[in-house]
């Protein structure tokens, strides 16, 4: 592959996201060659000005081709719609006008300024532009041509002088190594220039490189729970992550002094300035925020440069945690350690708890009608108690496969519907509707999972719905984003629920209740996943609003 800066042009003008990079770079050298054009015509023009002032003979046709040079090079240079349209490619045929408007014309006009006036001036310096603008600008091919074109237009005069006069011999060598310096001039021009190129081609790509780590960078940042502050000695901020702002109580924090509430973050960030250090499993500091929030915040420190290191400026990068969301995972992770110890407790307790029952069964048969009666029932109801809770606790045992089977959706919740509403003394009340249901309603579910979960999410909106008409409501839809698959929709009229209950209530052992067990949801979210279904709350905004759990389920189409 070519190796001269034109290739490179034209190969990165082509390219895509550094095409635009190229072309400025293309551009930049394209009108230092024309500004320097224009001063050399300049130049030109006031040597023949002041050699007429000292001589008092005026060159003619001298004075006229340098005014004429100069002319062209200060419109190309003062007129930018003259260089419209000047690229890479364009310059690298000679063929082209861009070549001849930049490059041809000095060889034409400098042949003939050498060829009038060789035995006073000698012109063939000028040569030098026209070979060092194609060596940058051209491919290096060209750029040879350029300078055998610039040699042969200095030979050609010496030839005729060398033919007619004997005495030019002299004169014509020095022409030959001033033509053998100009090709010099051109491989030399074309190396450096082929070499400035590839390097930036690699600064180009490196810094390529390093934007798109930067976005990745970012990106991973931003989605960090946890907060991200760079900050300097001063206190300014130099970037945050959504996170920080959200645990600051500001969306962008520019520094963090000048705030009352921020004082303790700012202490602990001085003092870990002053000692250079900052406990590796950081430390609690606490936040009076706005409105009597207070809030315990996690903090850990890094460094960006030690004191000992030399270069760059020292920044502090502080990672927030809140110590609630700390408290949360420690324990979730708890929990389902707890999990996996109770399921296999409540294995055990199934044969103690069954041959229980069974004992106060036959107990309860002999103390009919005496005082102790009262006795055998509080047992029995406790051991249906423990016997609901070892059953919740192996419904979700880990180990249990899925045993999804096609059902009639719409049937079963008539079925439970009908059960529910009895038991609870909810028929003619109106407190509780059932709209209509569609006719297609074959899924995939387990029938007494469903069952199990239907009537978890009835039990929850009668313990928190209101007590008028239609607060409690049940549907059967299909779900609009996604045809294949139907929605259970268990609506309450109630309070909405505060958002650090809401992001709990799928959690196991979660209760708001001094007798719940806190499994209900958390069941309920197990056996729809173990189908793959999904169960979700949502708010809804719309008259009459409420609180609504929803379950999609998916769909069963016979073959």
């Amino acid at each position: 592959m070519d190796s001269s800066p034109s290739a490179w042009f034209i190969e990165a003008a082509a390219a895509e996201p550094d095409g635009d990079e190229a072309g400025s770079a293309f551009d930049r050298l394209h009108r230092a060659f024309i500004a320097a054009r224009a001063a050399l015509g300049l130049a030109l023009v006031a040597a023949q000005l002041i050699a007429h002032a000292l001589t008092a003979t005026l060159a003619t046709r001298t004075l006229s081709l340098s005014a004429v040079y100069a002319a062209e090079a200060l419109l190309l240079w003062a007129l930018p719609p003259l260089r419209r349209g000047v690229t890479a490619r364009s310059l690298a045929r000679v063929s082209h006008l861009h070549w001849w408007s930049l490059i041809g014309i000095d060889l034409l006009l400098f042949g003939a300024l050498h060829s009038l006036d060789a035995s006073s001036v000698n012109y063939g310096a000028l040569f030098v532009m026209p070979v060092l603008t194609a060596g940058v600008l051209c491919p290096r091919l060209l750029a040879l041509a350029t300078a055998a074109m610039a040699t042969l237009a200095l030979l050609v005069p010496e030839l005729w002088s060398l033919l007619t006069n004997d005495g030019g011999s002299l004169r014509f060598t020095q022409v030959g190594l001033v033509g053998g310096g100009l090709f010099v001039v051109a491989l030399l021009t074309s190396e450096l220039a082929g070499r400035l190129a590839r390097e930036e081609r690699a600064a180009r790509g490196s810094l390529a490189m390093a934007r798109q780590q930067e976005q990745l960078s970012r990106l991973v940042i931003d989605e960090m729970q946890a907060g991200v502050l760079v900050v300097d000695r001063r206190g300014r901020v130099r970037a945050a992550n959504p996170a920080a702002g959200q645990l600051l109580g500001e969306a962008q924090p520019l520094s963090l002094r000048g705030r009352a509430a921020w004082q303790p973050l700012v202490a602990a960030v001085e003092r870990a300035f002053a000692e250079g250090a900052w406990p590796e499993n950081g430390g609690d500091v606490v936040l009076l925020l706005p409105g009597g929030v207070s809030r315990s915040l996690r903090l850990r420190l890094r460094f960006t440069r030690r004191r000992e290191q030399q270069g760059g400026e020292e920044l502090c990068v502080l990672l927030l945690e809140d110590n609630r969301e700390l408290l949360a995972r420690s324990r979730q992770e708890k929990l389902a350690a707890m999990g996996r110890v109770s399921a296999g407790i409540a294995h055990e307790i199934r044969n103690p708890l069954a041959a229980i029952a069974q004992a106060n069964a036959l107990l309860s048969e002999d103390l009919v009608g005496s005082r102790n009666e009262q006795l055998t029932q509080m047992i029995g109801s406790n051991v249906q108690r423990l016997k609901r809770l070892v059953d919740d606790v192996m419904e979700v045992a880990p180990g249990v496969g899925p045993t999804s089977q096609p059902l009639d959706a719409a049937q079963l919740l008539r079925d439970v519907v009908e059960d529910w509403v009895r038991i609870n003394g909810l028929a003619g009340s109106g407190r509780f509707v059932l709209q209509p249901l569609p006719a297609d309603a074959m899924v995939l579910f387990e029938p007494e999972h469903l069952r199990r979960v239907l009537v978890n999410l009835l039990d929850n909106a009668l313990r928190h719905a209101t007590h008028d008409a239609g607060a409690i409501q049940l549907s059967l839809a299909p779900l609009a984003e996604d045809p294949e698959a139907l929605e259970l929709v268990v609506y309450s009229a109630a309070a909405a629920i505060a958002p650090e209950i809401e992001r709990h209530l799928f959690e196991p052992f979660f209760s708001t209740r001094s007798r719940g067990s806190g499994l209900g949801l958390y069941i309920c979210r197990e056996l729809c996943e173990r189908h793959n279904g999904r169960i979700e709350y949502r708010r809804r905004r719309t008259e009459p609003e409420g609180n609504e759990f929803c379950v999609q389920m998916r769909r069963f189409h016979q073959a």
